[in-house]
């Protein structure tokens, strides 16, 4: 398994990037926000050298062919594995989804049951817009792709990811679910961030349905 290729960046479309890495150079498909991320990594002929770029890495092999991803962060991998995973999304599509909406777009769409949103896309109809958000509401918060989305609907601002993880963890060793558990903590972090681990699972264990 690939997790990452790291190396010298020389040829760039909106749709591949050539990386080479000790001496080989890796044909990567990739979306437009992986497009935009990496061009300031494109080397010339005759210029300096520019700094390696790192693209994260999704392996599709099939019987006549090896295909490769590359993604600028995990969570745009994380979301594109979630999204091959849902009936009638192929890689293509996930990568159009990709191109056409931003992982934070994406997510605030599926919390928010906006069917319609994701349609926008290019070759997803309705049908498969519903399937997305029946899918993957509870799995984008149980796996931390996206902040919780509070009850107003839009995506929340950062918390602290290390007491939310502990919180979350400590909850889930008690027997609560992890999707339920950690939008608790989430809004419970947005109110009050400065609270420490104990009094975030003391309050949640008195809001967790």
């Amino acid at each position: 398994m690939i997790e990452y290729i790291k190396g010298e960046l020389t040829e760039l479309t909106p749709a591949m990037a050539t990386v080479e890495a000790a001496g080989v150079g890796y044909g990567l498909n990739i979306t437009l926000t992986t497009y935009s991320a990496c061009q300031k990594y494109l080397s010339h002929p005759g210029s300096a050298a520019k700094e390696p770029v790192k693209l994260y890495i999704h392996e599709a092999i099939r019987e006549d062919a090896h295909v490769l991803y590359g993604f600028y962060n995990k969570k745009e991998r994380e979301m594109f594995q979630l999204l091959i995973t849902v009936s009638g999304v192929g890689a293509n599509t996930a990568r159009m989804v990709l191109s056409g909406m931003s992982v934070a777009e994406l997510c605030n769409a599926i919390s928010t049951g906006n069917a319609k949103l994701i349609q926008a896309v290019k070759g997803i109809g309705k049908m498969t817009a519903q399937r997305i958000i029946v899918d993957l509401k509870d799995k984008i918060v149980a796996l931390g792709i996206a902040q919780e989305i509070p009850a107003g609907g839009s995506i929340a601002s950062p918390v602290n990811n290390a007491v939310r993880d502990e919180a979350v963890a400590a909850l889930t060793m008690l027997g609560f679910a992890p999707a339920p558990t950690q939008k608790v903590v989430v809004a419970i972090l947005q109110e009050q961030p400065a609270l420490p681990v104990e009094q975030v699972v003391k309050l949640a264990l008195k809001q967790i349905k």
